[in-house]
């Protein structure tokens, strides 16, 4: 119900009112909205107020809107919990969805100064340069290049990079992972994500870069990957 007489904006109360018939799965994804002006006339509000709630659930992921046809309820956003070390198809296996990867560039290049520092090897020494688009039931989630020294890592194939990239490392090489450093910051799509990841050029997107180690504190690979703002969230515990 949208309630006029108490203190809370009209627009926050819609935001409320959807996001919480999403989350109770009155809604789902793919369902279609009213329109502004018959969601307008069913609480006797201003267009514009609707319009502004509706333009902040489809920036927070709620929704998404299609030129000419309406609103629509969008898919779920992919939670990662950031308290462990694990592969995007560890984590895509996690939840009962099928992982894939879609291999677009794979060659060995001598490198540069910054890869050459975060890996620990010398400059123009040779690594791996590995493109790929990270699937979630087929579904584009992320576009993420990795840089491993060809020289820690050998016999690295294109058929090997296309499964999971620790599971050789760990399972095949005997080597252990043994943590990572993060960072991520927000930023838009260009135009190589926006034609990978089937999404608008300049539509929000996450940036993650990773330098991940083995248990004798090796570095074993630097991946810069941009995951999908509509489909993929991150969830940090914290205690006291």
């Amino acid at each position: 119900m949208i309630k006029k007489n108490v203190p809370i904006p009209i627009y926050y109360q819609i935001i409320e009112l959807i996001q919480e018939q999403i989350e109770k799965g009155e809604l789902k994804p793919g369902d279609s909205l009213p329109s502004e002006r018959e969601f307008a006339e069913k609480y006797q509000i201003s267009r514009m107020t609707v319009r502004q709630a509706f333009t902040q659930l489809v920036n927070n992921g709620y929704l998404h809107r299609l030129q000419g046809k309406g609103t629509f309820v969008a898919e779920q956003k992919i939670e990662q919990t950031l308290h462990g070390l694990t592969s995007f198809t560890e984590d895509m296996k996690a939840r009962g969805m099928k992982p894939g990867s879609q291999l677009i560039h794979f060659e060995i290049i001598p490198a540069t100064s910054q890869i050459a520092r975060q890996l620990a090897i010398k400059e123009y020494g040779p690594v791996y340069e590995i493109k790929r688009i990270r699937l979630a039931d087929d579904v584009p989630m992320a576009l993420e290049t990795n840089y491993i020294s060809a020289n820690l890592i050998k016999g690295l194939t294109e058929q090997i990079v296309n499964q999971s990239l620790y599971a050789y490392i760990e399972n095949q090489l005997n080597f252990r992972i043994d943590h990572a450093s993060q960072v991520i910051e927000s930023s838009v799509a260009n135009q190589m994500e926006s034609q990978h990841l089937n999404i608008q050029k300049g539509a929000p997107v996450m940036r993650i870069q990773r330098n991940t180690f083995l248990q004798n504190g090796t570095p074993v690979e630097l991946v810069k990957s941009s995951y999908r703002a509509d489909r993929y969230k991150f969830m940090i515990q914290m205690k006291r």
